[in-house]
């Protein structure tokens, strides 16, 4: 369950993590600005968030800073929202779309979070030279370490 799986097929990646936190939770540090801000990226990686409007249509704006003092905008739009069991976001360039499911397991969580990109290309661009998959891997962990703290 440990790890990020590559789906080349479906030009995408995936990662299972059962969390040692209660859904409602988990689906809070995932939902509020002021709780994202803390875990959001990989390793290394800050965020500040602009707008974070989590309903079917809303924004989400936020700049990752790097640890290389690089400023990376992003933005993403939310399309489907399922307090306490899913999130559907479109992320904009690079254009891929993230599914992250949310399972009660007694106090625990089961964490399934899909990203799926426009193009073969482009996947294999983000995995290849930005190592996204090893980014996906290390927000898993950030998220983690983060719900020890709360």
């Amino acid at each position: 369950m440990e790890g990020v799986t590559i789906d080349s097929e479906n030009k995408g990646f995936n990662i299972t993590r059962l969390l040692s936190a209660p859904v409602e939770l988990v689906w809070r540090v995932w939902t509020s600005p002021e709780h994202i801000a803390n875990w959001w990226g990989p390793e290394g990686f800050t965020s500040t968030i602009h707008a974070m409007e989590v309903k079917q249509g809303g924004e989400w704006r936020l700049t990752m800073h790097g640890p290389d003092g690089k400023r990376y905008p992003n933005k993403s739009t939310f399309e489907e929202i399922i307090p306490q069991q899913k999130i559907i976001f479109r992320h904009f360039n690079p254009d891929y779309l993230a599914t992250i499911l949310f399972e009660v397991k007694g106090k625990q969580t089961l964490l399934h979070w899909t990203m799926v990109f426009e193009t073969e290309e482009l996947f294999e661009t983000v995995v290849k030279v930005f190592k996204a998959d090893k980014g996906l891997e290390e927000n898993v962990a950030k998220l983690e370490k983060y719900l020890t703290t709360m």
